[in-house]
């Protein structure tokens, strides 16, 4: 009986503390200090920018080239971030485009300009998606994926996906040669403004 009153006693006496902090919370109107929507977005498109501009520098016979035989190419790396946009994006509902075979589209060429298109599209498909996105869709769990797993998850997997490749192509680039081409404008940009201060 003793411990029932103490028990009765702390919980009255942390009513109010309760009560006020669940209403401080009921009325935080305050815009969240991260926008996931905008952040993976913009991420996406710099990523994507990159893709594409090495893949432009990238000479055409270079697209079969791979560092070892039981790697991807050039070609099979960007069709990979362009399959991986449909593939991901999939898990959380998002429909990708007819005749797209996601085990045979990776190998399914290594014609530069068809590479180059297919990870525009691609792109278009990713930026309409999550453009189409609210704020509660971000919150939408997906418990096919983990008991607190939600649509956001999915885009930030989109975005880890894309870095982790863009690295991997930035490696195959640098291996032949190739500086990347955001890199020759920085460089550019750096030999201008030094000789600017002399």
């Amino acid at each position: 009986m003793n411990r029932f009153l103490r028990a009765l006693a702390l919980i009255l006496a942390l009513s109010p503390t309760i009560a006020v902090t669940a209403q401080t919370a009921a009325s935080d109107h305050t815009a969240p200090s991260y926008d996931m929507k905008a952040q993976a977005l913009q991420d996406l498109q710099n990523v994507q920018k990159k893709f594409v501009d090495l893949a432009n520098a990238l000479p055409a016979e270079k697209f079969a080239w791979r560092p070892s035989p039981d790697s991807r190419s050039f070609a099979e790396v960007f069709l990979h971030v362009a399959g991986e946009r449909y593939g991901i994006l999939g898990l959380m509902g998002a429909e990708h485009p007819a005749g797209f075979d996601a085990k045979t589209f990776e190998k399914s060429t290594t014609d530069k300009p068809q590479i180059i298109s297919e990870l525009n599209k691609s792109w278009d498909f990713a930026q309409k998606t999550i453009d189409g996105m609210t704020n509660a869709d971000f919150a939408k769990l997906l418990p096919k994926l983990g008991p607190q797993a939600n649509e956001g998850d999915v885009v930030y997997i989109l975005v880890a996906d894309a870095h982790e490749h863009l690295g991997q192509a930035v490696a195959y680039s640098r291996e032949n040669g190739i500086v990347p081409p955001w890199t020759v404008q920085a460089q550019k940009q750096a030999a201008a403004k030094a000789t600017g201060k002399k």
